[in-house]
Order: C-alpha cells, then structure tokens, then sequence
C-alpha cells in the first residue's frame, strides 16, 4: 500500500512539473507574440514624411488607387479630394483621414489601405568612401549604410556613430554595433578616429 502511496505521489508530482512546463513554455511564447506586436507598433507608428512613396488602395475602385509620393509641402495628391495631408501621420491615421475625405460624398463606405513602398533616404557624412544620400532599406544598420556608402576611410573611428533623427535638431553619438539601426530620414557622420 506505501508503494502504490509514493506511486501517486510521484505521478502527481510529474503531472504537476509537466502542468507547470506547459504554463512556462506558454509564458514564453506570449512574450514572444508581445514582442512581435511591440515591433508591429514601431512599424504603424512610423511618422509619414517627404520623399516617403506610398502605394494607396482604394478597394473596388482601381482609378483612385495608385503609388503616390509625400511631396516637399507633405502631401499628396489623390484623384476625386486633391491634396491630403500626410506628413507627420501613420500609414492607419493616413488611412482614416483619405476614407474620412472619400466618404464626404465621393464613395460609399470606402475602404483604403496604405503601405509605404519606398521610405526617404538617409544620408552619411564623414569618414566613408562615398558620403551622400541613400535609399532606405528596411532593416537597415549603420554597417549597412557605411557599406553601401564605400566603407569606412582609414581615418574612421569605427567604435562611435553620430546620428541625427529628422524629427530632432542634435545629433547623438552612439556606440558602433552590429544592431546599431537607421531610421528613414536619418543623417549619419562617423567621426575621425583620434590616434
């Protein structure tokens, strides 16, 4: 009877490790959803700017859907409504505001969808082969940039990159690593190395 007794107990202990394995391993994979819904709101949030290429679709009416640019002023021009003003917004606050327009007599009850297709340029300064303005590509590092921009000089400091956002005025020196990541718009300057 004491052996069928630690039997149980020890059934009961597996079943309860094997509970508790199922209730981690369920805790793991909703951090990692919570992760990939933290990076889809990075991506939703992207504020819309000039130079930014949009495809824009209007379902069931083909002749108001297209590819538009966010011009200098930072709209866009859209057939039927004109001018909409994009910069500044979401791809989704862009969606709301052209269905908002669309629906002000023009189409019933429109459904849009905005995606960016070509985000604006960067640009990289300093101790690089080839300084200038290039496309953005998404998931872009600075080792990336300094690659497409010629790699660095023999003078660079390979250890700190200077960024400026274009939504801020300073620059701000961060240390050079391979997740080091560039934004669309941003500016880059790698700094000469102090021998």
């Amino acid at each position: 009877m004491l052996t069928l007794r630690s039997l149980l107990a020890i059934m009961a202990l597996t079943l309860g490790l094997m509970v508790s394995a199922c209730g981690t391993s369920g805790g793991t994979v909703g951090a990692r959803d919570a992760g990939v819904a933290t990076q889809a709101q990075v991506d939703t949030s992207y504020a819309l700017g000039s130079s930014d290429r949009l495809r824009v679709t209007v379902f069931g009416h083909p002749t108001l859907s297209g590819e538009f640019e966010v011009d200098g002023s930072g709209s866009i021009s859209m057939p039927l409504i004109g001018q909409v003003r994009a910069l500044g917004l979401s791809t989704v606050e862009l969606e709301n505001a052209l269905a908002e327009s669309l629906s002000d007599g023009y189409v019933l009850d429109p459904r849009v969808s905005v995606e960016v297709i070509n985000y604006r340029p960067f640009y990289i300064l300093g101790e690089v082969g080839r300084p200038g303005e290039y496309p953005y590509t998404s998931g872009l590092t600075v080792q990336n940039a300094v690659a497409a921009a010629g790699g660095f000089s023999y003078r660079a400091n390979k250890r700190a990159v200077f960024i400026k956002s274009i939504d801020s005025n300073e620059e701000i020196a961060y240390d050079l690593t391979p997740s080091t990541v560039v934004k669309p718009g941003d500016t880059i300057r790698i700094g000469e190395r102090i021998f």
